[in-house]
């Protein structure tokens, strides 16, 4: 029962009812101040996301770095990469390709739009976009891809090949995790 105004009382007894059935693990233990420390650090250490999120971290920013000198960025250039492997298709059909949601391909696709390097134009059905690269595009994937050859050397310099197989191996196997 919930008071219609704050000088109304509440039914004690239906509240003691209530308390006496809730499970035990739902009381909020005022004798801790906060979240168990040793399950927090036990999850920064064993934590899948974290982890790998810091690695991408970590990766992106080399890659950005890298490809700095050629006004794109790590997460710009697969789209122009796979648009000059694949050709022109719909930003579902990217965004499916890339692992990312639409949303948020989107928003990476707008600067790529306005600076002239992909082209988008209407759908076979007025839901769709088509994507295709452009020469401006065309372009700033040639500049890009010795930079992203020296990077991509480094990295797996310093991971090494087998290393790199592994990991790429146990990721397709989590991409699957989520088909």
């Amino acid at each position: 029962m919930v008071p219609e105004n704050l000088t109304e009382t509440v039914d004690m007894a239906n509240r003691c009812i209530y308390t006496l059935i809730m499970p035990s693990d739902k009381f909020l233990d005022i004798s801790k101040q906060g979240p168990d420390v040793d399950k927090c650090a036990h999850m920064v250490a064993a934590c899948v996301c974290l982890n790998l999120r810091k690695m991408s971290r970590i990766i992106t920013q080399m890659y950005d770095e890298a490809l700095k000198p050629s006004g794109l960025r790590s997460t710009q250039l697969p789209v122009l990469v796979t648009l000059v492997s694949v050709g022109s298709m719909t930003v579902n059909d990217l965004a499916d390709d890339l692992v990312m949601d639409r949303t948020s391909l989107s928003r990476l696709l707008r600067p790529l739009v306005t600076r002239g390097l992909v082209k988008m134009t209407p759908g076979e059905d007025r839901r769709t976009r088509e994507l295709s690269i452009t020469p401006r595009g065309r372009e700033a994937v040639a500049t890009a891809i010795p930079m992203w050859d020296r990077v991509q050397g480094e990295v797996l310099g310093r991971l090494g090949q087998d290393r790199w197989k592994d990991l790429k191996d146990n990721l397709s196997v989590f991409a699957e995790l989520n088909r």
